[in-house]
C-alpha cells in the first residue's frame, strides 16, 4: 500500500542543528546519574572508563553503518523505515509499538521529572539549606512534571525550525557545562594556594583488576547497560532525516562528530568526578543499600564550591536534561507520522499543521502519553496495589522501595531500544543484498564493511543476554519481551490482514 498522504516535512535543518540535536538528545541525565552504577559495579576506575568508552565506541560502530542505511532512505520515522523496508512492515509496526508505549515516552517522562527533581533541589538549596527539607510536596512535582512537557509541546507544534534554534542554544550551553565540569577541578587547584581537594590521583586506584578472570563480567554488563542510556539518542537523527538539508551529506557528517564530542565529554566529565570524589562518594548507598538518587555533579560542585556549587550544579543538570528532552519531543512525534503515512497508525498523525507544518497531533499525542506515564508511575511510587495472579505465579507491580520513578522508567527503556536498534543496523546487510550500491544511491558508505556492523551487532548480542543473566536486570528483559509479543498480536490481529 502506498502511503496515503502526499505531503512531506519541508527541509530546514542544517548540519549543525542536525548535530545539536543528536548530541542534545543524547546528553541528558546519564552523565550526570549512571557514574553511580558504573562505580557500584565496576570497582576498578580504568576498567570502568573502559565502560564508558566501549559505549562511546559502539555508537561510533552502529553510526557508521547507521549512516548509510538513513542516506538511503532520507525518510521521517527512522528506525521504523529502515527495519519496515528491510524486514517487512510487521517489523516496524513493533518498532513503533514499543517505541510509541515505552521507549520514547517513557525517555521523555524520565528526563521531565529529573529536570523537575534538580528545579526542587535548586528550591531546597536556595529557601532552606541547612534541613534541606522538600519545598514541594510529591504530587506537585509531579504536575510540574507534566506541565514541562505540555510547554515544550507547544513549542514543538509551532514549529521545526523554531524547536531545531532551541535545541541549538541549549546544546551550546550544556556543551560548555560539561567543559566546565571537566575543568573545574584544575581550576580550583590553581587559584587555592593550599589546595585540600582536588585533584587527588589515588581517586583512581585500583586502576585495573589483576588479569581477565578478575572481572566481575556480569557487573561489566549491567554497568555497560546504565552507560547505553547515557548514549541512547545517538540515532536521533534519522528520525528527522526528511528535514535534513543534503542530508547524503549532512547525516553522516552529523552523526559521526557528534559520537566523537560524545565520547570526548562523557570520559572527561567521569575523569573529574574521579579526581574529587572516591568511590565510595560516588556510589553513596543510603543506610538501605540503595543508589544515591542525587547527582554526581551535585556533590562534586559542592566538594569544590560548597553550597552554590550544589545550585550551579543543579541548574546545569536542568538545563542538559531541558535539551534532551526538547530532543525527542522533536525527534520522536516524527515515529508517529510515518507510521500515519503508512496506516499502521492513525492517517490522521501524518497531517501537518496548516499553519507550522509540523505533524501537531502526532507530537501532542506522544506528550500525552508521557504526562499520562509521569503520574502513573508516580502513583505507583506512592500507593500498594494488589498482586496479579498469572496461573502458576503472581505478578507484583509494586514499585521496591527506595526506586525512584526516574529509575523505573529508564530500567524499562534500554532493553527495547537495543533489541530493535541493532536489528536496525543490521538492516545495512539486507540493503547491500537488494540494492545495487552505486555513487548515486550511496554518496556515504559504511567505513570497514562488512565488520564494523558485524561487530556492532556482536557485541550488542552480548549485551541484551545479558539482560537475561543477570538477575538484576531479568525482570526488564521479560516484561520487555512480553510487550513485544502483544505487539505481535495486535498486528496480527488488526493489520496483516489488511494486506499491510
Amino acid at each position: 500500500m502506498q502511503p496515503t498522504n502526499p505531503q512531506s516535512l519541508p527541509r530546514v535543518i542544517g548540519p549543525w542543528i542536525a548535530t545539536a540535536i543528536i548530541i542534545g538528545t543524547v546528553i541528558g541525565s546519564g552523565v550526570f546519574k549512571k557514574g553511580r552504577n558504573v562505580a557500584d559495579n565496576v570497582p576498578e576506575f580504568g576498567l570502568a572508563m573502559s565502560v564508558w568508552v566501549l559505549g562511546g565506541l559502539l555508537a561510533l560502530l552502529g553510526a557508521l553503518a547507521l549512516a548509510e542505511i538513513a542516506v538511503l532512505f532520507p525518510k521521517a520515522g527512522g528506525n521504523y523505515v529502515f527495519l519496515r523496508e528491510g524486514y517487512g512492515r510487521w517489523a516496524g509496526f513493533l518498532w513503533g509499538w514499543v517505541e510509541f508505549w515505552i521507549i520514547r515516552s517513557a525517555s521523555i517522562a524520565a528526563l521531565a521529572t529529573m529536570f523537575t527533581e534538580s528545579f526542587h533541589d535548586v528550591l531546597r538549596q536556595s529557601l532552606d539549606p541547612v534541613a534541606k527539607r522538600d519545598v514541594l510536596a510529591f504530587w506537585p512535582r509531579q504536575i510540574m512534571t507534566a506541565a514541562v512537557i505540555a510547554g515544550l509541546t507547544f513549542v514543538n507544534v509551532r514549529g521545526t525550525q523554531l524547536s531545531g534554534r532551541l535545541q541549538f542554544g541549549i546544546t551550546m550551553l550544556k556543551v560548555t557545562s560539561l567543559l566546565f565540569i571537566i575543568a573545574l577541578p584544575f581550576a580550583v587547584y590553581a587559584a587555592v594556594s593550599e589546595p585540600t581537594h582536588p585533584p587527588r590521583v589515588e581517586h583512581l586506584n585500583p586502576t585495573w583488576p589483576p588479569g581477565l578472570f578478575g572481572i566481575n563480567w556480569s557487573g561489566f554488563g549491567v554497568a555497560l547497560v546504565g552507560v547505553l542510556w547515557a548514549y541512547n539518542g545517538w540515532m536521533n537523527i534519522a528520525p528527522i532525516a526528511e528535514e535534513v538539508k543534503e542530508p547524503q551529506r549532512n547525516i553522516p557528517r552529523s552523526l559521526l562528530l557528534a559520537v566523537f564530542a560524545l565520547i570526548a565529554l562523557y570520559c572527561g566529565a567521569n575523569l573529574a568526578y574521579n579526581l574529587v570524589l572516591p568511590r565510595e562518594a560516588i556510589i553513596a548507598k543510603d543506610t538501605a543499600g540503595h543508589l544515591s538518587a542525587t547527582p554526581i555533579a551535585t556533590e562534586f560542585c559542592g566538594v569544590l564550591l560548597g553550597p552554590v556549587g550544589v545550585i550551579l550544579a543543579s541548574a546545569i543538570v536542568m538545563t542538559s536534561v531541558f535539551g534532551a528532552l526538547n530532543g525527542n519531543l522533536l525527534v520522536g512525534p516524527r515515529l508517529l507520522y510515518a507510521m500515519g503515512q503508512d496506516r499502521l497508525a492513525s492517517a490522521k498523525f501524518a497531517q501537518l499543521h496548516p499553519r507550522y507544518q509540523t505533524p501537531a497531533l502526532a507530537i501532542i499525542v506522544m506528550a500525552g502519553w508521557s504526562m499520562l506515564l509521569v503520574l502513573c508511575v508516580g502513583a505507583l511510587t506512592q500507593y500498594r496495589v494488589p498482586t496479579v495472579p498469572l496461573g502458576f505465579t503472581e505478578l507484583d507491580l509494586n514499585v521496591p522501595a527506595g526506586k525512584s520513578p526516574f529509575d523505573i522508567m529508564t530500567d524499562f527503556v534500554i532493553f527495547g531500544s537495543v533489541t530493535f536498534e541493532t536489528l536496525a543496523v543490521a538492516t545495512i546487510f539486507v540493503f547491500r543484498w537488494r540494492i545495487p550500491v552505486t555513487q548515486e544511491n550511496r554518496p556515504y558508505r559504511c567505513w570497514g564493511y562488512p565488520f564494523v556492523p558485524a561487530l556492532y551487532i556482536a557485541i550488542m548480542a552480548l549485551v541484551l543476554l545479558n539482560f537475561f543473566v543477570n538477575p538484576d536486570s531479568r525482570t526488564e528483559a521479560f516484561v520487555g519481551m512480553g510487550f513485544i509479543a502483544s505487539g505481535a498480536v495486535v498486528y496480527a490481529l488488526f493489520f496483516r490482514r489488511r494486506g499491510i
